[in-house]
This record gives structure tokens, sequence and C-alpha cells, in this order.
């Protein structure tokens, strides 16, 4: 009773206390993935420097470097590699969040809007430290890093975030009803985007029944797009961005049409199925 009433607070005091729950949320989002939130975030690093590492002597070992762009053939490697990784570390942070019949959601301010929103920027959060950090350490150690339109990167970046919100929010959805279908499939998903991503090779290089393979997914157009605003000699011509763009928000009102059905008719019992 000594507690100030909800009907009280201003939009403001709303919005504030709504940003102190999500900012929580992330917090621990971030440490749920280890005690320790920089063993959390170099786990991560970790991963990307091996992913990038086993991509150059791949492609060194076949003698693949001449089909890539001309220019750094690192930053080749991680226009792919740091897309890869946002957009599918975001699509599991986003479908592993706290669902409509978790424990959580008995602690009156919680709701899945806010577990969403945490999981969601908590991946962003880690993948752009981990980006930020490995290119600085590029820079400093080996090749300056020149990058021919950072925006236009940046955004790609955030277009893959954007996308990958969006294909785990659908998932998210369809998990209470079909967790096991759920977690196959997300799994799947990943390793489908290793090839089906196209941060292997070009778009311009392909030929045109290869290219009807891979234009389906709009991880291959934002690769592609990230590609062309990277590299000053690179102009993608069988790819946009607007594709993905137009994919992420179909997925996304989807994923809040069916959250929100899937909430008005959650039951605790399901937490035991799963």
């Amino acid at each position: 009773m000594f507690q100030p009433s909800r009907s009280s607070r201003g939009p403001l005091g709303t919005a504030i206390n709504m940003a102190e729950l999500v900012y929580h949320s992330v917090v621990r989002s971030v440490r749920k993935q280890h005690n320790n939130a920089f063993a959390a975030i170099g786990i991560n690093i970790l991963q990307a420097v091996i992913f990038v590492g086993v991509f150059y002597v791949m492609f060194t070992m076949l003698g693949m470097r001449g089909s890539a762009i001309r220019g750094d053939f690192v930053i080749y490697i991680m226009t792919g590699i740091f897309l890869f990784m946002m957009h599918t570390k975001t699509v599991t942070a986003v479908a592993g969040s706290e669902g409509p019949a978790s424990a959580m959601m008995q602690h009156a301010p919680m709701t899945t809007m806010i577990a969403l929103a945490a999981s969601a920027l908590g991946a962003l959060y880690i993948q752009m430290l981990s980006l930020v950090m490995i290119m600085s350490v590029y820079h400093l150690a080996w090749n300056p890093v020149v990058i021919n339109d950072a925006p236009g990167v940046l955004f790609m970046m955030m277009v893959s975030w954007g996308t990958g919100v969006s294909v785990g929010m659908v998932l998210l959805a369809i998990k209470p009803w079909a967790p096991s279908f759920t977690t196959i499939f997300t799994s799947l998903y990943q390793r489908a985007n290793m090839v089906a991503s196209g941060k292997m090779f070009l778009a311009n290089s392909l030929p045109s029944f290869m290219i009807a393979m891979f234009d389906w997914n709009p991880l291959f157009h934002i690769i592609d797009q990230a590609r062309g605003y990277a590299f000053i000699n690179y102009n993608p011509r069988y790819s946009n961005w607007e594709y993905a763009v137009w994919v992420g928000v179909v997925l996304m009102v989807i994923g809040l049409m069916g959250e929100f059905y899937t909430r008005k008719h959650a039951s605790a019992s399901w937490s035991a199925r799963r």
C-alpha cells in the first residue's frame, strides 16, 4: 500500500519506468549467456574472429581470393561475417526470449514486449560492441580500415538486425504451440544461412540460375548491398535493400499478431511441455 498508484503516473513517468525495465532486462539478457558480462562479450568476439580466420584460410587455400572484390580482402570477409552473425544471433535471442507462460511474467511490471525488446537490444549491443572492438584492433595492428560509405554499411547492419528481430518474433509466437519444431527450425535456419546468406561469394559473379536460388533470402540482399557501400569498385546489380526491409516489415506484423494471439491464449501448463 506504500507504492505509488500506477494511474498517477503521467506519460513521461510511464516511459521512464518502461525504459528502466528494458535496461535491467537487457543486462539480464546479456548476463544470461555467462555470469560475467565481459566473458559473454569475449566469447562472441572469439566466435567472430574464428569465423573470419577460417574463411580467410579457406579462401586462400582454395585460391578464391581472386574472385573477391578488389580491395581489403579482410573487410570483404568481415562484411559477410558480421552481418550474418548480427542476423542469426538476433533471431536466436528473440526466439529464445521469455514467453507469456514464463515465470518472469508473474512479476507485475514485466511483459512479453519488454522481454522481447531486451533480447533484441541485448543482441544488438553485443554484436555492435564486438564489431567495434575487432575493427579497432584490425585498424591499429594491421591495415587501416577504409569504408567507402560507412553510414550505408551501418544502415545495412541495422536492417540485418531488424529482419532478425522480425524472424525471431514469428518463431517466438509459434514456440508455445510447437516448441520442438521452433527449436529445430531455428537451428536449420542458422545452418542454411551459412550458405544461403551469400557471405562467401558475390551476387554479381553468380549465373542467373544460381541467383534464383538465393534471392529469396533478405540476408543475401543485405550482405550484397553492404559490400556495395563498403567498396567503391563494387556496384550490386542483383540485390536491393528495399526487399529486405519489406520482408522485415511483413514478418514484424505477422509476429506481432501471432504474439498477441498467443499471449491471450497462454496457459501456465505450457511451460511443462518444454
